[in-house]
Formats: structure tokens, sequence, C-alpha cells
């Protein structure tokens, strides 16, 4: 199986399965001299980890992340860095039915055609589980980020802005609450609703989509390249390759297409500190694929939980008509945990282009 690396000049690759004895990665382009510990990486992990709710699922895993390569008294060496992270509390048998099932919505059948051979416990390597390890990765692109843009004010944070149809109220919107409730929402009176909502909904067996915005503030101009190797379609690219994500848009989106030109065009003044001052951000920080210095503003909509207490149609694997419903333990709404993985998503990305613009010493 190839595509298990992602980046250019800073590249991380992910390994291990849902139900296997561990996960982990390694971070190729890490340059030398960068403060790094585990410290530094692990409460990232502890806000992507499963059961901290009753609205995420309830497996519990520590998600303790250990540094196996790379760093040497604190600091990183400019060698490949190793992570793991074991898993501790596998239940294989809850899916010892669709063994000899495809679960609709799930990677069953097209990894079952494509290789021949499938890990069913837990979806394996399509499992969201694997998204532990890009957060240990981001977590190593932010201490990158820290020590090329010192103590400036710039910081990557994400937000759950949509559960089903509700929206947040934006005039609502306080980052200060996002890690005040357990929706990483950033208006309290919708994560009350997002509340109420969802555990009606995991009562009913079901599940439901939601929308993550991530947003990443005081970065400089001049990240990416026109044509083909844009900021905006890298950063596509990261959060489509996150699990469940069916839609990506930059700043305004797919709302640009119901504003008239004057309206979408995000004026220019001068600065009182000789930079250019936009009067808007529609274009989400990226104009011809390079970073503008404006907030970069991405969505991405996460589709319902596949898997279902409901019966669903389907067949198994000789192609006979079944009935399926999977046990076991999931979230209601994957989209909630998606938060820091985009966050970690968005963070990799920078990083990598800010080394690409740069020589490889911080």
């Amino acid at each position: 199986m190839a595509s298990n690396s992602f980046g250019r000049h800073l590249r991380f690759t992910t390994f291990g399965e849902s139900h296997g004895p561990a996960i982990g990665c390694t971070i190729d382009g890490v340059p030398a001299g960068v403060p790094l510990s585990e410290a530094d990486l692990q409460p990232h992990l502890d806000r992507r980890r499963p059961g901290q709710s009753k609205h995420t699922t309830q497996r519990q895993e520590a998600d303790q992340v250990r540094i196996l390569s790379g760093v040497f008294e604190g600091q990183t060496t400019g060698t490949p860095i190793g992570l793991l992270i074991e898993n501790t509390d596998q239940r294989s048998k809850d899916y010892g039915e669709i063994a000899r099932q495809y679960r609709p919505g799930h990677a069953d059948y097209t990894y079952q055609t494509k290789y021949g051979i499938r890990d069913y416990r837990g979806g394996g390597r399509s499992s969201a589980r694997e998204t532990a390890m890009r957060v240990a990765a981001g977590g190593v692109a932010r201490q990158i980020l820290k020590a090329a843009l010192g103590e400036q004010d710039w910081w990557v944070r994400g937000a759950l802005v949509q559960m089903g149809a509700r929206k947040v109220d934006r005039a609502n919107w306080d980052w200060d609450q996002v890690d005040q409730n357990d929706f990483f929402c950033p208006d309290a009176k919708a994560a009350a609703l997002y509340d109420q909502d969802l555990s009606a909904i995991r009562k009913q067996g079901s599940s439901i989509g939601a929308v993550v915005e991530v947003v990443a503030h005081g970065l400089p101009a001049g990240l990416g390249d026109p044509i083909y190797a844009k900021l905006d379609s890298d950063l596509a690219a990261a959060m489509m390759s996150i699990n469940a994500v069916k839609g990506v848009e930059i700043g305004e989106g797919f709302n640009a297409a119901c504003l008239r030109g004057e309206e979408n065009a995000d004026e220019i003044q001068p600065g009182n500190d000789g930079q250019p001052l936009f009067l808007s951000n529609h274009a989400g920080g990226v104009l011809g694929g390079i970073s503008t210095g404006q907030d970069i503003v991405v969505r991405f909509a996460v589709k319902p939980t596949s898997s279902l207490l409901i019966e669903t149609n389907s067949i198994n694997t000789a192609g006979e008509a079944v009935k399926v419903r999977t046990k076991g333990r999931h979230d209601p709404c994957v989209g909630i945990r998606a938060v820091p993985v985009g966050e970690a998503m968005m963070a990799f990305v920078l990083a990598d282009l800010l080394l690409c613009a740069r020589s490889n010493k911080i």
C-alpha cells in the first residue's frame, strides 16, 4: 500500500492499524536545533483522544506519545523523528460479524477490491485512529513554526462551526469557548443545542455530519507557489486526506459564487506600518496560491459516521444481500474530534512551506 506519506520538504509517514499493537509515524526534514519533547506534543493529542465525553467513542486510549529518535537533550538533531503510541483498548470481537460483510459508507469493499485482503477490525488502516499520528506530527510542526516565527503573534486554531443543518452564530464567536465545551464550538449557545441534538441522535443509533473551520493567524505573506503548488491546493489536499472529509473550501469558498465582483474583491489601503491593509478577507488569506499575510481560513465538511446501530442494506463477500449493523464504540459525530486533526494538518502544511522558503536552518 503506497500513499502513507504527506509533505514535501517536511514529510511524515504514518503506520499502524486501529486494532494493531501500536500506531506511529516518522517525520523527515525537521531542521536541527528545534526544541522538542513529548510534553510539547501530548496536549494536542489529549484534545483528540477518545472517551472524553458522552459524545465521542468510549474507547479508552491514553494516547501517550513516545519519541523514539531524532531528539537529543531536548532538541531535534536533523535526523528522522520517530513517534509511537501504543493501542491499549482494542475490542476486536466487536467486529466478528462484519468480517464477511461490507459496511455501507466504509472502505471495506474498496480495500477488498484493490488489495484482495482487509483488516476488518475497526477498519484497520482506514480507521480514524490513524489521525492520532497526524496530530502528533502537527505538534512537531508547531514547534518548527514557533522556532521560526519566534514570539510574534501567531496561532493555528480550529472550531466546529456546524453540526447537521445547525450553524454557529458568528456574532457569538469566542475562541475562549472552544475548549470549554465538548464540541470545540466557539458559540456557547450553539454548543448547548448541539448537546441536545447529538444526545437524541446517539440514542437513535444514528450519526450526523459537521463542518470544521481552521484559521492560521500571523503567518507571513509569500508562502506557497503559483499554478500547481498553490498554498490553497496544498491545504485542500491536506484536509481532504482526513478520514470522512467530503468537501473543502478556502475563505469565502462556495459562497463566492453568490457574490458580485466588487463584493468579493478584498480592497487594499496603505497601512500605518507600511504594510498593505486589506479591508476584507474573502480570499481566505491566499491570492494566486500565495499567502497574503492575512488570516488563512479553511473549512471542511465531515460526513456522518458510517458505523451505525441502525440496520442498513449491503452485501457480503459472496455477493449476497445482508443487513448490516455495526457494533462497537463509535463517534456519533466524527467531526468533533476532527477539529485538532484539521489544526495539525494546517500547521504541517505551513511549516513545510516555511521550510521550503528558507534554508535548512531555523
